[in-house]
């Protein structure tokens, strides 16, 4: 039986609302999910602060993978976003918007089923705008030797995810989950809940880490011996009475629905960390002792190769109307002929600039820089990357001609190609992690059609005008 794949991106029909209690803050928190337009992906709002942040459902804002996954923008965070997200990949949502008045994703029972049944309430529908899968074409390898732990990409014509567990403990040997198909999420995977050893829930209500949780939101793995005085304090502490140790090795406060139901929630994990990618995925993922940062750095690795497989002029329409013109670049940029070095501004994101230089043979440094062999000199085509760069920290304040930017390091620097009279050269830079007190650290590429012509890694800091 061939596998069918949705053709079209999707999001809600209506928005629906969920609440709950943050598992590690205790607070109640309350969901609002909304319909989104095509192509604006998963973006999360915290309603509770008066400038309402928008945080993106993106990797790049990753900034805590310490028993959950926590997004961070400009100093605001999600926390816990992976049981949600794999919901939303498991429902092939493609674009939503998710509104939350606290700072925490509720845990709820500790797996994805309240969130697949909430925006199965909702309703799913089809848009006009293709789904842009990322196609998997070769072996693709991520390896934490520290963690013993490996998650490795296959071609396939399906998502496809495989994960091995193995925590070397008499109550939980190896376990393995297999996932053929994204259309058996929501029935066979979703429902597994989260799981704990004793000696780590210990600590955890020692440091008063799980505040919100109780004995209905995770499975028990009881891991050592559980003195009486520690049974007493467990039912203290959760209000549960009649607490005792299973001849499985886990607390009787509820039932397996699953012999590998542990496996199968670090597929939910993996699922719902993968889902930071951006895109959905053509391929068979095998994760070996996966966890919240090997899962996120390997999402990380994804989106490098898609962004490298995607290279160069060619990927671009350079005769579609600039986000900038030449003339805009001067209300931005302080240069000015001869040393403005780009030409327009293509594409510009949070996180990545595309600008334009048009090599002509009437180049003032032509005059002087190998005459009868023209050739534009190595360091010119970093400026010109320098000043594209600069596009990007400038849009990051609100009058940007009060602003200068200065490049503190630059690393890696590489010429591949020479760049000659009537050459194109597309630079494309691309944050590196996220700007904080005015300092910005990326990742610059220049082509020539599709080939590499410069590289460099920029950090630089954009600093205010005196007198203004």
């Amino acid at each position: 039986m061939t596998e069918t794949h949705p053709i079209n991106q999707s999001t809600l029909k209506q928005e629906v609302h969920l609440s709950g209690v943050g598992l590690h803050s205790g607070n109640e928190v309350k969901l609002t999910f909304k319909p989104a337009e095509a192509n604006s992906g998963i973006r999360f709002i915290r309603v509770d602060l008066d400038d309402t942040p928008v945080i993106p459902a993106d990797v790049m804002w990753v900034a805590n993978t310490d028993r959950g996954t926590t997004l961070e923008k400009d100093g605001v965070r999600i926390l816990t976003v992976e049981h949600l997200l794999a919901a939303v990949a498991g429902l092939c949502i493609d674009n939503v918007i998710i509104e939350m008045d606290g700072e925490e994703v509720p845990i709820l029972d500790g797996s994805a089923r309240p969130f697949i049944e909430a925006l199965a309430e909702a309703g799913v529908e089809e848009q006009d705008a293709p789904r842009n899968y990322y196609v998997v074409t070769e072996a693709i390898r991520y390896v934490d030797e520290a963690r013993q732990s490996e998650i490795i990409a296959m071609p396939s014509d399906s998502f496809e995810v495989t994960v091995m567990v193995d925590y070397d403990s008499e109550v939980l040997r190896n376990q393995f989950a297999t996932m053929k198909s994204i259309h058996q999420f929501k029935d066979e995977y979703a429902g597994a809940r989260t799981f704990s050893f004793l000696h780590e829930l210990r600590m955890l209500l020692d440091n008063g880490l799980i505040k919100g949780g109780d004995l209905k939101n995770a499975i028990v793995y009881v891991d050592q011996q559980i003195s009486e005085g520690d049974l007493e304090a467990l039912k203290s502490a959760f209000g549960k009475e009649g607490l005792e140790v299973t001849q499985r090795g886990i607390l009787n406060n509820l039932e397996l629905e699953h012999p590998n139901e542990a496996a199968r929630h670090k597929l939910i994990d993996v699922v719902g960390d993968l889902q930071l990618f951006g895109r959905p995925i053509k391929g068979k993922i095998f994760a070996t002792r996966p966890g919240h940062l090997i899962n996120t750095e390997f999402a990380k690795i994804l989106r490098k190769k898609a962004k490298d497989e995607k290279r160069g002029a060619l990927a671009y329409n350079l005769h579609a109307e600039p986000v900038y013109t030449v003339e805009q670049i001067m209300q931005i940029l302080p240069h000015r002929p001869p040393f403005l070095l780009i030409d327009r501004i293509i594409e510009l994101t949070e996180n990545r600039v595309v600008g334009v230089k048009n090599v002509t043979m009437n180049e003032p440094f032509f005059n002087g820089h190998f005459p009868g062999a023209p050739v534009m000199p190595g360091v010119l085509q970093v400026e010109a990357m320098a000043q594209t760069g600069g596009i990007l920290v400038l849009n990051t304040v609100p009058d940007p001609e009060n602003y200068l930017t200065y490049f503190l390091k630059i690393d890696g620097v590489r010429f591949k190609r020479m760049v000659k009279p009537g050459d194109t050269i597309v630079f494309e830079l691309e944050l590196l992690e996220p700007i904080r007190r005015g300092i910005c650290h990326m990742k610059g590429t220049g082509y020539v059609g599709d080939q590499v012509c410069a590289e460099a890694i920029m950090m630089a800091q954009i600093s205010k005008v005196k007198g203004e």
